[in-house]
């Protein structure tokens, strides 16, 4: 066998020691052991190989602007959206692309290699569709990015927004969007619902809405966009993000619901990080933090992931691209801290989400896309713990991103000489 690359001496997620072999762009071998002759070898010296990250929410027309034209000082979403709508009036071409691209390039050095992320249909010039489209055509060869058209001012509450946001899909949008809870009525939210999902039904395309982002339990749309999924046949195609307000609805209704969303398909996709900082702003104590019923969904068989959502924007003021940093806070407010629940939440930045965006070939198998991630840990869990650091990054069987192991040295008396976070265990 004839190889590019050769990795010898990894940990899989299931705890195998395996060989990888990758040929072209191809996994073209997994096992304990693997002799032949290759470009490169590298060892990986007991370090865990997991399948590339994939963030399933984001914006990633608004990353890395933190500042302008000001900071959120009040940290709600009506400010945000608020803060949002001065910088678009500002925004160029050229500066939507040198951050966008900064970003991914954050990504690829964190291993994150899939992206889906809204962009603004509430601008006549499209700006953010057209930058972003030429971002999606520049990141292709190592980065999957997936747009979606996302009317952040209402699509009916916008009077140009309906009309925008089909020239977005028709300028090649991957994805439907919508926000029904920040339309003028309920009304008017559910309708968007229902033409939103029409238009994705017409055109074979996905939809991805943010769905009840908000502490109002009466903010219910998580319901028609269960229905309309079932009655156009878009399931397995639908997600729901955010879904703040089933944090705060009735017992008795969220038990009506959870199987009408299971029934029909539809993904969930909760952003921990956001939803507990902009959450319960208008509570005193106790204080909602926000976050969606994620193990309650998992029980009743929803599929769930982990999204980031927002890096260094008018939203949120932190963010490195880690989708460890998603996962560990997730597992946190959850309180999904069983074994299997840990290592649930490793697979809701990675398997779960490559299935949420529909990525063919995904995973660490023979035949596969050769696109991996190589962490300082010995498995999932312990990756969350120490959010580990990242040792190599092969994109469609090319390494983008390396870095030498590189341990803190000590200086104590009658101690190590270096110190390692990873745990051992009881002798």
């Amino acid at each position: 066998m004839s190889l590019d690359l050769l990795l010898t001496g990894g940990i899989l997620p299931d705890g195998s020691r395996a060989d990888i072999a990758i040929a072209g762009d191809r996994i073209a071998g997994i096992a304990p052991r693997i002799e032949a002759e290759a470009g490169r070898s590298i060892d990986l010296a007991g370090c865990l190989v997991a399948p590339p990250f994939v963030d399933p929410h984001f914006h990633m027309d608004a990353t890395l602007s933190y500042g302008l034209p000001r900071i959120n000082a009040s940290g709600t979403l009506l400010e945000g959206i608020a803060l949002w709508g001065e910088l678009k009036a500002e925004m160029t071409h050229d500066a939507v692309v040198e951050r966008a691209l900064a970003y991914c390039d954050w990504a690829v050095s964190m291993g994150l290699l899939a992206i889906r992320s809204h962009v603004d249909t509430c601008d006549d010039r499209l700006l953010g569709v057209r930058a972003l489209i030429e971002v999606r055509e520049r990141v292709k060869p190592y980065l999957d990015l997936q747009l979606v058209a996302f009317p952040q001012d209402g699509f009916y509450r916008d009077p140009t927004a309906r009309a925008n946001t089909l020239r977005a899909l028709d300028l090649g949008v991957d994805v439907v969007g919508g926000i029904p809870h920040f339309e003028r009525t309920m009304a008017e939210g559910r309708a968007s619902v229902t033409e939103l999902c029409e238009i994705a039904a017409q055109r074979g395309l996905p939809v991805d809405l943010h769905c009840d982002e908000t502490d109002d339990p009466e903010s219910r749309h998580i319901e028609q966009l269960a229905f309309e999924t079932r009655r156009l046949g878009l399931q397995g195609r639908v997600a729901g993000s955010h879904l703040t307000s089933m944090h705060s609805m009735d017992n008795y209704y969220v038990s009506k619901l959870l199987p009408l969303i299971a029934e029909a398909g539809v993904a969930a996709i909760p952003n921990p990080l956001i939803n507990i900082t902009i959450q319960g702003r208008h509570d005193s104590y106790p204080k909602r933090r926000g976050l969606t019923r994620v193990p309650e969904m998992r029980a009743a068989g929803i599929r769930v992931g982990w999204g980031q959502d927002c890096v260094l924007d008018p939203w949120y003021s932190l963010g490195t691209a880690d989708m460890l940093d998603v996962a560990h806070m997730g597992l946190h407010v959850a309180q999904m801290t069983s074994p299997a629940e840990m290592r649930a939440c490793f697979d809701m930045v990675t398997e779960v989400n490559a299935a949420i965006l529909g990525l063919p070939d995904y995973g660490l198998r023979q035949g596969a896309l050769a696109s991996l991630v190589v962490l300082e840990a010995s498995d999932p869990v312990e990756a969350l713990r120490l959010r580990a650091t990242r040792r190599l990054v092969v994109s469609r069987g090319r390494v983008v991103a390396e870095r030498a192991a590189n341990p803190m040295r000590l200086t104590l008396p009658d101690r190590p000489q270096t110190c390692d976070r990873r745990f051992k265990g009881s002798a």
